[in-house]
């Protein structure tokens, strides 16, 4: 009996051990995800903004899905904006014969003509008197958004010249109120793209003009 009793006792001590073990593993692991993942995010945003490129040449044919494109458009509006005015207006533009026309007449904007979709972004004049600077956000986000997807898009303007700003708003049927500030031809990359380094350390300045950082 009491051989059985000192066995038992041993098996619970081992099952304890065991058990120890396993919750110790766990728990460290659990501690070094929660390290590891924000500086996985941060590395990610971060190599994410140094890709972004101006990408012109798309994969004829190859649509992109309107997941993607809720995706990009919802990360458009996460910009911020003066006041919380949010004056922007956003048109997804998949018609060819409006893509086609618009790429024959913007003198920047060639590449619509093989881009199966562009994203226009307007700004509401009614709602803030610098709309153009929260668009500019809006944009920026787009194009982040492009790049994070693996797809290619490049900024084409039109404010402020009165001449483009009229062909796309002649083409997205705009209201007087509603001002086109670019037009986003974007697609799958064909080609190779690399993106450019554009640091500079003699723009920065720490305090004072004159004052390297």
């Amino acid at each position: 009996m009491k051989n059985s009793t000192t066995i038992v006792y041993q098996v619970l001590c081992l099952l304890f051990i065991a058990l120890s073990i396993v919750l110790f593993i766990r728990l460290k692991n659990v501690k070094k995800t929660e390290i590891m993942e924000p500086i996985s995010n941060k590395e990610a945003v971060l190599a994410n903004i140094h890709e972004r490129k101006s990408v012109r040449d798309y994969i004829p044919g190859k649509e992109i899905s309107k997941e993607d494109l809720e995706t990009i458009v919802k990360a458009g509006m996460a910009a911020p904006s003066g006041r919380d005015a949010r004056p922007w207006e956003i048109i997804v533009v998949d018609q060819r014969e409006i893509l086609d026309d618009m790429g024959e007449r913007l003198p920047y904007a060639k590449m619509l003509k093989e881009a199966p979709v562009a994203i226009v972004v307007c700004g509401d004049t009614t709602q803030s008197s610098y709309w153009e600077i929260d668009c500019s956000a809006v944009t920026e986000n787009i194009l982040l958004a492009v790049e994070a997807l693996g797809l290619g898009a490049v900024w084409t303007a039109a404010y402020p010249y009165q001449d483009r700003m009229d062909v796309v708003s002649e083409n997205c049927k705009l209201p007087e109120n509603i001002k086109p500030l670019c037009v986003i031809p974007m697609g799958h990359v064909k080609g190779e793209y690399k993106p450019k380094q554009k640091y500079d350390p003699s723009k920065v300045h720490y305090n004072q003009w004159d004052t390297a950082l």
